[in-house]
């Protein structure tokens, strides 16, 4: 099943009881974050707001808050489209007319990978010269945001030397009725035509995209490599070519069942300060300057829906979007590398944050050059930390990663700390940003297991520290320790661990905000690496210079503390949520309060 538009997925979603329409009055600014959540949590429905305070258009919310959801844009089968790709490569190898007998399905499939220009469409119903952003229904997501921003808008922009097409979500803050910031990270398809078009001194058209067929959604977030065009994924994970009319004004083709599209220029040398902005890492990020996209004109629907989503801490939508492309682009990886097993990047983290990866290895250090091959390619670059296992390690299971840290992981040589490297932008725990450090654990089997009996047990707090109010541990590799807000300096701590007979048997120990629930795996990951930079914030029980190696003794510390000068976690207006409350019975949605 595929859907050629938005509201095609939602009379879907509707038709199978997966759509929940609020007809009571919400406002954007901060009621519709916290009613998502809220649903979210209890895996309830797609969220279809149709009295939306200070806008004439509804709003859709929570698309992909569950994975059935999010394997419907996928056609059902996140993996088996990875699968099919893959199929195909072997099949058609050698080419030949039993080949293309043998692959006829999966070639009839990829034949529809492609756009047809059509002349006209219901994003052309109206058409505004005279643009004005205001009546958009922009959510505010968090208190402290620097203003309104467009959550889910899929930016489109054509390399100005080759003409190839880049589509990707990028947040773009409303500054005013017709400008917004475009917050292009690095590594970032639109970023680079955008640096292509400074060089060049000239401004680079911009087509803004709201709604459409969500497998163009889920195409825009995909790692694809640079110079692929989104569009054509979302026309393979259809089943169907992706219907574009050619635009005179921008040179663009933009998809004919879109709900909105945004049309003009961002131009080299305009910038404005944007942020902060409550992101994907739970925490605000900071503001800086951005380029300014200047719009020029706005086409929509007659009635059109205005497509939102919200990020903070886990678990988000991004989240079950980021399990379903990592299912998808998995074969096709192995494809390019079939030694690597499995990839998985963790959500909890922001996936950015922490990596890990099983590797067949077919001679002593194999694995290490995976290793580094992935830390060069695309999005995997911006990996902070990467954590290399055997094939047979469930690479989803951070215990299971602990237990093949414990048996293999050797200090002398399985350690690699690299220092300056470019960071996630979003990342704030680096001295600048774009800047910080990777960490690289390398635990592959080398044959006689390095470590057999497993730490004793989790020392109590009171045995430790008075600072420390709480501990867990993660597998055998890992003993979480908590500490109170009135912690400053944690050296005292660190010797405490260091000394006690049970503490310093884990191979790390990792310091925790108070804000850290033990009890939640899942956010017990999100604080612990979203919160440290390997070169600032790892303190081994001892150093060894051997030639000109740096050498860590274990145990290991990681001061993964919220710090001064990093930005706050996001939380909701107190106040908020009691208007929130008071409206929730009338809203129709799942029972319960989260």
């Amino acid at each position: 099943m595929s859907f050629p538009d938005l509201r095609g997925f939602l009379a879907h979603l509707e038709q199978i009881g997966d759509l929940a329409r609020v007809r009571v009055r919400v406002d954007p600014n901060q009621e519709m974050t916290i009613i998502q959540h809220r649903v979210m949590a209890l895996n309830g429905p797609a969220l279809l707001f149709e009295n939306v305070a200070g806008s004439s258009y509804r709003v859709v919310t929570n698309l992909f808050g569950t994975r059935r959801r999010t394997d419907l844009v996928f056609g059902g089968d996140p993996a088996g489209l990875g699968q099919r790709i893959l199929r195909l490569s072997k099949t058609m190898m050698p080419p030949g007319i039993k080949s293309v007998f043998r692959s006829r399905r999966d070639l009839m499939a990829l034949s529809t990978a492609r756009m047809r220009r059509v002349k006209n469409g219901p994003v052309l119903e109206t058409v505004s010269d005279s643009p004005d952003l205001n009546k958009l229904p922009v959510l505010v997501c968090w208190p402290e945001d620097g203003g309104p921003f467009f959550t889910l808008p899929l930016v489109h922009t054509t390399d100005p030397e080759t003409g190839m097409g880049n589509t990707g979500i990028y947040r773009m803050q409303r500054f005013d009725g017709s400008s917004t910031g475009m917050h292009w990270q690095i590594e970032k398809g639109g970023g680079f035509h955008f640096h292509k078009a400074a060089a060049m001194d000239r401004s680079l058209p911009v087509s803004v995209i709201l709604g459409g067929p969500p497998a163009l959604i889920a195409a825009a977030v995909a790692p694809l490599p640079e110079g692929i065009d989104e569009r054509l994924l979302a026309a393979y994970m259809m089943n169907r070519p992706l219907d574009v009319i050619d635009r005179k004004s921008t040179g663009h083709r933009i998809p004919a069942r879109a709900e909105f599209v945004l049309e003009g220029t961002v131009t080299p040398g305009d910038m404005q300060r944007e942020g902060p902005f409550g992101d994907h890492f739970g925490h605000y990020s900071h503001a800086a300057d951005y380029p300014v996209f200047k719009i020029q004109r706005i086409l929509a629907r007659k009635d059109a829906i205005y497509p939102a989503t919200v990020v903070g801490k886990p678990v988000q939508e991004d989240f079950y979007m980021g399990e379903a492309l990592q299912a998808m682009t998995l074969p096709l990886l192995r494809m390019i590398r079939p030694a690597v097993v499995d990839l998985w990047a963790y959500p909890e983290t922001g996936f950015h944050a922490l990596a890990v990866m099983s590797v067949n290895e077919r001679y002593p250090k194999e694995a290490l050059k995976h290793t580094l091959g992935m830390l060069g390619e695309g999005q995997v670059s911006l990996t902070k930390v990467m954590i290399t296992v055997d094939q047979g390690v469930d690479v989803r299971d951070m215990a299971a990663v602990s237990q093949a840290l414990w048996r293999n992981l050797d200090a002398k040589t399985g350690i690699h700390l690299l220092a300056p490297t470019a960071q996630d932008s979003l990342d704030f725990t680096g001295p600048a940003m774009n800047t910080g450090s990777r960490l690289i654990l390398m635990a592959t089997d080398a044959g006689k297991p390095l470590r057999n009996d497993h730490p004793s047990h989790v020392p109590a707090p009171v045995d430790l520290h008075p600072d420390v109010q709480a501990t867990t541990a993660l597998g055998p590799a890992f003993l979480i320790v908590q500490v109170k807000d009135a912690c400053r300096d944690i050296e005292p701590v660190r010797q405490a661990l260091i000394h006690h007979p049970a503490s310093r048997e884990y191979l790390f120990q990792i310091i925790v905000s108070s804000d850290v629930p033990l009890t939640d795996r899942m956010l017990v990951l999100w604080g612990w690496f979203t919160r440290f930079d390997p070169l600032a914030d790892l303190y081994p029980a001892g150093r060894t210079v051997a030639g000109n190696r740096l050498i860590f003794d274990f145990p290991i510390a990681i001061d993964a503390r919220w710090k001064t000068g990093y930005p706050k976690p996001v939380e909701f207006d107190p106040q908020v949520e009691k208007r929130v409350d008071r409206i929730w019975t009338q809203l129709g949605l799942p029972a319960g309060r989260i």
